[in-house]
């Protein structure tokens, strides 16, 4: 049954999920910002990845290259299938995609292989891991489009599910890493500290403090560097965790992840003052992570130095750190924007699939998303979506 949307638009935040955070500052006295991210997102009852209401898309809070237009998820499906040809045309080849969200993604992929791709369908094995019930409904209903019997799909309750070097394929996801919950923290007098949440006078304030984990200082140890003096900097040692986990799941293949966010030297540039962390609601950005709880999502820039220096640490070697408008042109998302005489295209679906190249690959937009492409155990493979890539 679908949810009434008009009941989450019409509350412009969750009570139940104030008084969740308010309680766990209460037992604490402050709990770092982390904690109160994970909370507001991740709550299983009242957070904002739980919520059974729509959050992608033109009519949500954000917009994902897969909603744009399936020639995006058209394109991955060639990327996907030139891997599984640099392996040696394993059986199975197994994609699993973390964070399906819609699951237009997996469709696109899976109708673009049953159509242009027989031999690569054939080996295909498609798993999501998604964290919210209701969206799993919506990706169960979608798939049966282009996988009746879902005899190609399944479903994972968690990355943590999935036995050791067990996959041969790829792990795939789009715009995952973030939304993993931070930890704030702020350089004064060449010393970190950590941003704290309170309550005081019926509302969330924020307070510095010595860095709730050395997990923190070893973090920035590693990069050889520190934010500016006085400058806000987010970090996401879940991502580093995230990392292990799929390396250690993976027996040979690839990893592709796309996400905004820049190498370390950039995210943690001096000029950079006020850290990346930002919000949305309705396509409405907002740097003010205490209001509308459970309404907003919130994100902030991933750091692919780390996310390199992660996977090389659990055996995965970087092929490649590229934009996602070069990663889709070296693809050939030009050949969207012909439009011959026997190409079959209706005026109409030129004009969309024009409208979509552009989206897709604004260097303002979706086009600045970065994509790292990590493999283990298949040797340096020239992809076809790194041709021309920055590193």
């Amino acid at each position: 049954m679908r949810p009434n949307e008009d009941e989450f638009a019409s509350a412009t935040e969750s009570e139940e999920l104030k008084a969740a955070i308010r309680e766990g500052i209460a037992a604490e006295g402050r709990i770092p910002f982390r904690q109160f991210m994970a909370v507001a997102l991740y709550h299983p009852q009242h957070g904002y990845y739980s919520s059974p209401r729509q959050r992608m898309g033109r009519h949500g809070d954000y917009l994902t290259s897969p909603e744009v237009h399936p020639i995006f998820g058209s394109l991955m499906a060639k990327q996907l299938c030139h891997m599984w040809q640099a392996m040696g045309e394993p059986q199975p080849f197994t994609v699993v995609e973390m964070g399906a969200g819609s699951g237009l993604l997996a469709r696109d992929i899976l109708g673009w292989a049953g159509r242009r791709a027989p031999e690569f369908f054939q080996a295909l094995e498609y798993r999501l891991i998604e964290v919210n019930d209701w969206l799993v409904d919506g990706q169960r209903r979608l798939l049966r489009q282009v996988d009746a019997s879902l005899a190609k799909v399944s479903w994972l309750p968690s990355l943590e599910s999935i036995a050791a070097e067990s996959v041969s394929g790829c792990f795939l996801s789009n715009e995952l890493i973030d939304s993993f919950p931070v930890h704030r923290v702020v350089v004064r007098d060449g010393r970190l500290h950590e941003l704290y949440v309170e309550w005081q006078e019926e509302r969330f304030v924020e307070s510095l403090g010595p860095p709730s984990t050395p997990l923190l200082e070893d973090y920035f140890h590693r990069l050889g560097l520190l934010p500016g003096e006085g400058c806000s900097a987010e970090v996401n040692l879940e991502a580093l965790v995230w990392m292990k986990t799929v390396a250690g799941a993976l027996r040979r293949g690839f990893v592709l992840t796309f996400d905004y966010g820049y190498p370390a030297a950039e995210l943690y540039a001096p000029w950079r003052k006020d850290g990346t962390l930002l919000c949305f609601y309705r396509h409405n950005p907002s740097p003010d992570p205490y209001a509308r709880l459970g309404r907003q999502d919130m994100t902030s820039h991933v750091d692919f130095t780390s996310l390199v220096q992660a996977g090389r640490e659990h055996g995965l070697e970087p092929l490649g750190l590229t934009s996602q408008g070069r990663f889709l042109t070296a693809l050939g998302i030009a050949a969207g924007l012909e439009r011959q005489a026997d190409s079959g295209l209706s005026l109409e679906e030129y004009y969309a699939r024009r409208r979509a190249v552009t989206e897709l690959i604004d260097p303002a937009g979706l086009g600045r998303i970065k994509v790292l492409v990590q493999a283990k155990g298949v040797g340096q493979p020239k992809l076809w979506g790194l041709e021309g890539s920055e590193s």
